[in-house]
Protein backbone atom coordinates (compact mmCIF):
# COMPACT_ATOMS: atom_id res chain seq x y z
CA UNK A 1 0.00 0.00 0.00
CA UNK A 2 1.12 3.56 -0.73
CA UNK A 3 2.17 5.44 2.39
CA UNK A 4 -0.46 8.00 3.35
CA UNK A 5 -2.95 7.15 0.59
CA UNK A 6 -5.71 5.95 2.91
CA UNK A 7 -5.35 8.66 5.53
CA UNK A 8 -8.63 10.59 5.69
CA UNK A 9 -10.25 8.66 2.83
CA UNK A 10 -13.93 7.89 3.43
CA UNK A 11 -14.53 4.20 2.65
CA UNK A 12 -18.02 2.71 2.43
CA UNK A 13 -17.49 -0.98 3.17
CA UNK A 14 -20.26 -3.54 2.75
CA UNK A 15 -19.89 -6.78 4.65
CA UNK A 16 -17.75 -5.23 7.39
CA UNK A 17 -19.15 -7.65 9.99
CA UNK A 18 -17.90 -10.72 8.12
CA UNK A 19 -14.53 -12.45 8.36
CA UNK A 20 -12.75 -10.65 5.51
CA UNK A 21 -14.67 -7.43 6.12
CA UNK A 22 -13.61 -7.34 9.77
CA UNK A 23 -9.93 -7.72 8.92
CA UNK A 24 -10.26 -5.07 6.19
CA UNK A 25 -12.05 -2.68 8.56
CA UNK A 26 -9.26 -2.96 11.09
CA UNK A 27 -6.52 -2.56 8.50
CA UNK A 28 -8.15 0.46 6.84
CA UNK A 29 -8.64 2.12 10.24
CA UNK A 30 -5.00 1.38 11.05
CA UNK A 31 -4.03 3.18 7.80
CA UNK A 32 -6.08 6.25 8.75
CA UNK A 33 -9.23 5.70 6.70
CA UNK A 34 -12.71 6.62 7.91
CA UNK A 35 -14.64 3.36 7.52
CA UNK A 36 -18.43 3.43 7.17
CA UNK A 37 -19.69 -0.13 7.40
CA UNK A 38 -23.01 -1.45 6.06
CA UNK A 39 -23.92 -5.07 6.69
CA UNK A 40 -26.17 -7.52 8.45
CA UNK A 41 -25.23 -8.37 12.05
CA UNK A 42 -22.45 -10.97 12.38
CA UNK A 43 -23.75 -14.37 11.32
CA UNK A 44 -21.55 -16.42 13.66
CA UNK A 45 -21.09 -16.57 17.41
CA UNK A 46 -18.33 -15.78 18.18
CA UNK A 47 -17.39 -13.42 15.35
CA UNK A 48 -14.20 -11.57 14.46
CA UNK A 49 -16.18 -8.30 14.43
CA UNK A 50 -17.09 -8.71 18.09
CA UNK A 51 -13.99 -10.49 19.38
CA UNK A 52 -11.67 -7.81 17.95
CA UNK A 53 -13.82 -4.93 19.22
CA UNK A 54 -14.53 -3.46 15.81
CA UNK A 55 -17.65 -1.53 16.79
CA UNK A 56 -15.26 1.11 18.06
CA UNK A 57 -13.26 1.10 14.84
CA UNK A 58 -15.94 1.62 12.17
CA UNK A 59 -19.12 3.64 11.79
CA UNK A 60 -21.41 0.64 12.09
CA UNK A 61 -24.69 0.51 10.15
CA UNK A 62 -26.82 -2.62 10.03
CA UNK A 63 -28.72 -3.19 6.81
CA UNK A 64 -29.34 -5.59 3.95
CA UNK A 65 -27.76 -4.88 0.55
CA UNK A 66 -30.97 -6.27 -0.94
CA UNK A 67 -32.76 -3.18 0.46
CA UNK A 68 -31.89 -0.61 -2.19
CA UNK A 69 -33.61 2.34 -0.51
CA UNK A 70 -31.85 1.80 2.82
CA UNK A 71 -28.52 1.26 1.08
CA UNK A 72 -28.93 4.40 -1.00
CA UNK A 73 -29.77 6.47 2.05
CA UNK A 74 -26.81 5.21 4.05
CA UNK A 75 -24.32 5.69 1.22
CA UNK A 76 -25.64 9.16 0.37
CA UNK A 77 -25.25 10.24 4.00
CA UNK A 78 -21.73 8.76 4.18
CA UNK A 79 -20.50 10.53 1.01
CA UNK A 80 -17.59 8.12 0.53
CA UNK A 81 -14.60 8.51 -1.73
CA UNK A 82 -14.35 4.75 -2.17
CA UNK A 83 -16.88 1.90 -2.10
CA UNK A 84 -15.60 -1.60 -1.29
CA UNK A 85 -18.26 -4.28 -1.70
CA UNK A 86 -17.58 -7.49 0.25
CA UNK A 87 -21.07 -8.37 1.51
CA UNK A 88 -22.18 -11.78 0.21
CA UNK A 89 -23.59 -15.19 0.91
CA UNK A 90 -20.19 -16.83 0.71
CA UNK A 91 -20.74 -20.57 1.25
CA UNK A 92 -21.20 -23.21 -1.44
CA UNK A 93 -23.20 -25.66 0.70
CA UNK A 94 -25.47 -22.89 1.99
CA UNK A 95 -26.21 -21.95 -1.64
CA UNK A 96 -27.68 -25.43 -2.16
CA UNK A 97 -29.89 -24.96 0.90
CA UNK A 98 -30.90 -21.37 0.03
CA UNK A 99 -30.37 -20.80 -3.70
CA UNK A 100 -32.87 -17.95 -4.08
CA UNK A 101 -31.46 -15.99 -1.15
CA UNK A 102 -27.94 -16.60 -2.46
CA UNK A 103 -28.79 -15.14 -5.86
CA UNK A 104 -30.76 -12.28 -4.28
CA UNK A 105 -27.78 -11.31 -2.12
CA UNK A 106 -24.92 -11.91 -4.50
CA UNK A 107 -26.46 -10.73 -7.77
CA UNK A 108 -29.18 -8.20 -6.90
CA UNK A 109 -27.17 -7.02 -3.89
CA UNK A 110 -24.18 -6.26 -6.10
CA UNK A 111 -26.39 -4.38 -8.53
CA UNK A 112 -27.85 -2.38 -5.63
CA UNK A 113 -24.39 -1.37 -4.36
CA UNK A 114 -23.38 -0.16 -7.80
CA UNK A 115 -26.69 1.60 -8.30
CA UNK A 116 -26.34 3.34 -4.93
CA UNK A 117 -22.80 4.41 -5.84
CA UNK A 118 -24.14 5.85 -9.10
CA UNK A 119 -26.21 8.31 -7.10
CA UNK A 120 -23.38 9.67 -4.92
CA UNK A 121 -21.13 12.16 -6.69
CA UNK A 122 -18.31 11.85 -4.15
CA UNK A 123 -17.51 8.26 -5.17
CA UNK A 124 -14.31 7.89 -7.20
CA UNK A 125 -13.74 4.11 -7.05
CA UNK A 126 -16.01 1.10 -6.57
CA UNK A 127 -14.47 -2.31 -5.88
CA UNK A 128 -16.60 -5.46 -6.18
CA UNK A 129 -15.18 -8.63 -4.62
CA UNK A 130 -16.41 -11.87 -6.14
CA UNK A 131 -14.60 -15.23 -5.97
CA UNK A 132 -12.26 -17.64 -7.72
CA UNK A 133 -15.38 -19.77 -8.19
CA UNK A 134 -16.80 -17.28 -10.71
CA UNK A 135 -14.91 -19.13 -13.44
CA UNK A 136 -16.48 -21.99 -15.38
CA UNK A 137 -14.57 -24.79 -13.69
CA UNK A 138 -13.38 -27.36 -16.23
CA UNK A 139 -11.29 -29.27 -13.65
CA UNK A 140 -8.19 -28.68 -15.75
CA UNK A 141 -4.62 -28.40 -14.47
CA UNK A 142 -4.05 -24.85 -15.67
CA UNK A 143 -4.80 -21.85 -13.45
CA UNK A 144 -7.61 -19.55 -14.55
CA UNK A 145 -6.78 -16.16 -16.02
CA UNK A 146 -9.07 -13.15 -15.95
CA UNK A 147 -10.31 -13.60 -19.53
CA UNK A 148 -11.48 -17.20 -18.98
CA UNK A 149 -15.18 -18.04 -19.32
CA UNK A 150 -17.42 -17.32 -16.34
CA UNK A 151 -19.88 -19.89 -15.04
CA UNK A 152 -20.87 -22.03 -12.09
CA UNK A 153 -22.18 -25.52 -11.32
CA UNK A 154 -23.53 -24.63 -7.87
CA UNK A 155 -25.75 -21.60 -7.05
CA UNK A 156 -22.93 -19.82 -5.20
CA UNK A 157 -20.47 -20.04 -8.09
CA UNK A 158 -23.13 -19.07 -10.62
CA UNK A 159 -24.12 -16.07 -8.51
CA UNK A 160 -20.54 -14.86 -8.42
CA UNK A 161 -20.23 -15.20 -12.19
CA UNK A 162 -23.43 -13.16 -12.51
CA UNK A 163 -22.03 -10.54 -10.13
CA UNK A 164 -19.03 -10.13 -12.44
CA UNK A 165 -21.32 -9.64 -15.44
CA UNK A 166 -23.47 -7.10 -13.57
CA UNK A 167 -20.33 -5.23 -12.49
CA UNK A 168 -19.05 -5.02 -16.06
CA UNK A 169 -22.48 -3.88 -17.25
CA UNK A 170 -22.87 -1.08 -14.68
CA UNK A 171 -19.31 0.05 -15.37
CA UNK A 172 -19.90 0.31 -19.12
CA UNK A 173 -23.48 1.59 -19.02
CA UNK A 174 -23.42 4.11 -16.16
CA UNK A 175 -20.40 4.48 -13.91
CA UNK A 176 -17.51 5.04 -16.33
CA UNK A 177 -19.25 8.05 -17.84
CA UNK A 178 -19.90 9.37 -14.32
CA UNK A 179 -16.19 9.28 -13.52
CA UNK A 180 -16.37 6.25 -11.20
CA UNK A 181 -13.58 3.70 -11.69
CA UNK A 182 -15.10 0.23 -11.21
CA UNK A 183 -12.90 -2.80 -10.56
CA UNK A 184 -13.57 -6.39 -9.51
CA UNK A 185 -11.38 -8.83 -7.62
CA UNK A 186 -11.25 -12.62 -7.31
CA UNK A 187 -9.31 -14.39 -4.55
CA UNK A 188 -8.62 -17.96 -3.53
CA UNK A 189 -9.63 -19.84 -0.36
CA UNK A 190 -8.80 -17.43 2.44
CA UNK A 191 -7.77 -18.59 5.90
CA UNK A 192 -6.88 -16.70 9.05
CA UNK A 193 -7.81 -16.07 12.62
CA UNK A 194 -11.36 -15.05 13.45
CA UNK A 195 -13.23 -17.19 10.93
CA UNK A 196 -16.00 -19.22 12.53
CA UNK A 197 -18.01 -19.81 9.35
CA UNK A 198 -19.74 -23.17 8.92
CA UNK A 199 -18.64 -25.62 6.23
CA UNK A 200 -15.14 -24.19 5.87
CA UNK A 201 -12.32 -26.62 6.43
CA UNK A 202 -10.02 -24.50 8.62
CA UNK A 203 -12.72 -23.19 10.99
CA UNK A 204 -14.24 -26.69 11.15
CA UNK A 205 -10.85 -28.14 12.08
CA UNK A 206 -10.19 -25.55 14.79
CA UNK A 207 -13.64 -26.04 16.30
CA UNK A 208 -13.24 -29.82 16.32
CA UNK A 209 -9.74 -29.85 17.78
CA UNK A 210 -10.42 -27.35 20.55
CA UNK A 211 -13.29 -29.66 21.62
CA UNK A 212 -11.15 -32.78 21.38
CA UNK A 213 -13.13 -34.16 18.43
CA UNK A 214 -11.91 -35.82 15.24
CA UNK A 215 -12.65 -33.73 12.16
CA UNK A 216 -14.78 -35.32 9.42
CA UNK A 217 -13.58 -34.27 5.94
CA UNK A 218 -15.76 -34.46 2.81
CA UNK A 219 -13.18 -34.02 0.03
CA UNK A 220 -9.58 -34.54 1.31
CA UNK A 221 -8.30 -34.78 -2.27
CA UNK A 222 -9.78 -31.45 -3.43
CA UNK A 223 -7.12 -28.95 -4.53
CA UNK A 224 -7.52 -25.31 -3.53
CA UNK A 225 -5.51 -22.04 -3.77
CA UNK A 226 -5.01 -21.39 -0.02
CA UNK A 227 -3.94 -17.94 1.16
CA UNK A 228 -3.95 -15.89 4.34
CA UNK A 229 -6.78 -13.36 4.48
CA UNK A 230 -4.36 -10.42 4.45
CA UNK A 231 -3.08 -11.44 1.00
CA UNK A 232 -6.18 -10.64 -1.06
CA UNK A 233 -7.01 -7.65 1.16
CA UNK A 234 -3.64 -6.14 0.30
CA UNK A 235 -4.44 -6.76 -3.36
CA UNK A 236 -7.83 -5.10 -3.07
CA UNK A 237 -6.30 -2.01 -1.50
CA UNK A 238 -3.50 -1.82 -4.03
CA UNK A 239 -6.03 -2.13 -6.87
CA UNK A 240 -8.17 0.65 -5.43
CA UNK A 241 -5.12 2.92 -5.15
CA UNK A 242 -4.28 2.41 -8.83
CA UNK A 243 -7.90 2.98 -9.85
CA UNK A 244 -8.16 6.13 -7.74
CA UNK A 245 -5.20 7.58 -9.63
CA UNK A 246 -7.12 7.05 -12.87
CA UNK A 247 -4.94 4.24 -14.20
CA UNK A 248 -6.32 1.82 -16.80
CA UNK A 249 -7.25 -0.95 -14.34
CA UNK A 250 -11.06 -0.94 -14.59
CA UNK A 251 -11.48 -4.68 -15.14
CA UNK A 252 -11.35 -7.97 -13.22
CA UNK A 253 -8.26 -9.07 -11.25
CA UNK A 254 -7.03 -12.30 -9.67
CA UNK A 255 -5.24 -12.27 -6.32
CA UNK A 256 -4.18 -15.85 -5.70
CA UNK A 257 -1.31 -17.59 -3.90
CA UNK A 258 1.97 -18.88 -5.26
CA UNK A 259 1.83 -22.22 -7.07
CA UNK A 260 3.48 -24.07 -4.17
CA UNK A 261 0.62 -22.99 -1.88
CA UNK A 262 -2.02 -24.76 -3.98
CA UNK A 263 -2.57 -27.91 -1.89
CA UNK A 264 -5.04 -30.70 -1.33
CA UNK A 265 -7.32 -30.41 1.69
CA UNK A 266 -5.59 -33.41 3.22
CA UNK A 267 -2.13 -31.88 2.84
CA UNK A 268 -3.34 -28.64 4.38
CA UNK A 269 -4.78 -30.51 7.38
CA UNK A 270 -1.58 -32.48 7.96
CA UNK A 271 0.41 -29.23 8.16
CA UNK A 272 -2.20 -27.58 10.34
CA UNK A 273 -2.42 -30.56 12.71
CA UNK A 274 1.34 -30.42 13.28
CA UNK A 275 1.00 -26.78 14.33
CA UNK A 276 -1.96 -27.45 16.63
CA UNK A 277 -0.34 -30.31 18.52
CA UNK A 278 -1.74 -33.43 20.23
CA UNK A 279 -5.36 -34.31 19.53
CA UNK A 280 -5.50 -32.80 16.03
CA UNK A 281 -7.01 -35.72 14.13
CA UNK A 282 -9.18 -36.04 11.03
CA UNK A 283 -10.59 -38.67 8.71
CA UNK A 284 -12.44 -38.83 5.40
CA UNK A 285 -16.22 -38.71 5.69
CA UNK A 286 -18.09 -41.37 3.72
CA UNK A 287 -21.37 -40.74 1.89
CA UNK A 288 -22.80 -38.52 -0.83
CA UNK A 289 -22.13 -34.79 -0.71
CA UNK A 290 -23.20 -31.85 -2.91
CA UNK A 291 -20.93 -31.13 -5.87
CA UNK A 292 -17.90 -28.96 -5.16
CA UNK A 293 -14.94 -28.13 -7.38
CA UNK A 294 -12.16 -30.71 -7.29
CA UNK A 295 -9.35 -28.65 -8.83
CA UNK A 296 -9.22 -24.86 -8.86
CA UNK A 297 -6.25 -22.52 -9.27
CA UNK A 298 -5.83 -18.83 -10.08
CA UNK A 299 -3.26 -17.13 -12.33
CA UNK A 300 -2.29 -13.79 -10.77
CA UNK A 301 0.32 -12.83 -13.36
CA UNK A 302 -1.59 -9.70 -14.29
CA UNK A 303 -1.66 -8.37 -10.72
CA UNK A 304 2.02 -9.17 -10.25
CA UNK A 305 3.02 -7.52 -13.53
CA UNK A 306 0.77 -4.46 -13.63
CA UNK A 307 0.12 -3.73 -9.96
CA UNK A 308 3.37 -4.99 -8.45
CA UNK A 309 1.39 -7.18 -6.04
CA UNK A 310 2.99 -10.33 -4.60
CA UNK A 311 1.97 -12.77 -1.87
CA UNK A 312 3.95 -12.29 1.33
CA UNK A 313 2.94 -15.27 3.50
CA UNK A 314 3.61 -18.80 2.25
CA UNK A 315 1.12 -21.49 3.28
CA UNK A 316 3.11 -22.59 6.34
CA UNK A 317 3.28 -19.05 7.71
CA UNK A 318 -0.40 -18.51 6.86
CA UNK A 319 -1.34 -21.62 8.84
CA UNK A 320 0.96 -20.67 11.71
CA UNK A 321 -0.66 -17.22 11.92
CA UNK A 322 -4.13 -18.80 11.83
CA UNK A 323 -3.45 -21.33 14.58
CA UNK A 324 -1.62 -18.74 16.72
CA UNK A 325 -4.59 -16.33 16.45
CA UNK A 326 -7.08 -19.01 17.49
CA UNK A 327 -4.97 -20.18 20.40
CA UNK A 328 -4.46 -16.58 21.53
CA UNK A 329 -8.23 -16.11 21.52
CA UNK A 330 -8.66 -19.28 23.57
CA UNK A 331 -6.06 -17.86 25.95
CA UNK A 332 -8.01 -14.61 26.51
CA UNK A 333 -5.69 -12.19 24.71
CA UNK A 334 -6.66 -8.73 23.45
CA UNK A 335 -7.59 -9.81 19.92
CA UNK A 336 -7.67 -6.35 18.38
CA UNK A 337 -4.07 -5.81 19.47
CA UNK A 338 -3.12 -9.34 18.41
CA UNK A 339 -4.72 -8.81 14.98
CA UNK A 340 -2.94 -5.48 14.53
CA UNK A 341 0.34 -7.20 15.36
CA UNK A 342 -0.30 -9.74 12.61
CA UNK A 343 -1.11 -6.91 10.19
CA UNK A 344 2.19 -5.27 11.15
CA UNK A 345 4.01 -8.58 10.55
CA UNK A 346 2.45 -8.73 7.10
CA UNK A 347 3.30 -5.13 6.24
CA UNK A 348 6.95 -5.60 7.21
CA UNK A 349 7.45 -9.08 5.70
CA UNK A 350 9.15 -9.75 2.40
CA UNK A 351 7.51 -11.43 -0.56
CA UNK A 352 7.19 -15.20 -0.20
Amino acid sequence: MTAGFWSGKRVFLTGHTGFKGSWLSLWLHHLGAIVIGYALPPTTRPAMFDVAGLRGVVQHHEGDIADLDALRGCMAAARPDIVMHLAAQALVRESYRSPVDTVRTNVMGTMNVLEAARGVDSVRVALVVTSDKCYENREWIWPYREHEALGGHDPYSASKACAEIITACWRASFLASAGVHVVSARAGNVIGGGDWSADRIVPDALKAWQSGDRLQVRYPGAIRPWQHVLEPLSGYMRLVEHAYQGEAVTEGWNFGPNDEDVLTVGNLLERMAALWGPGAEWRSQDGQHPHEAGLLRLDSTKARTRLGWRPRFGIDEALAKTVAWHQAWLGGHDMQAFSLAQIHDYETSKHS
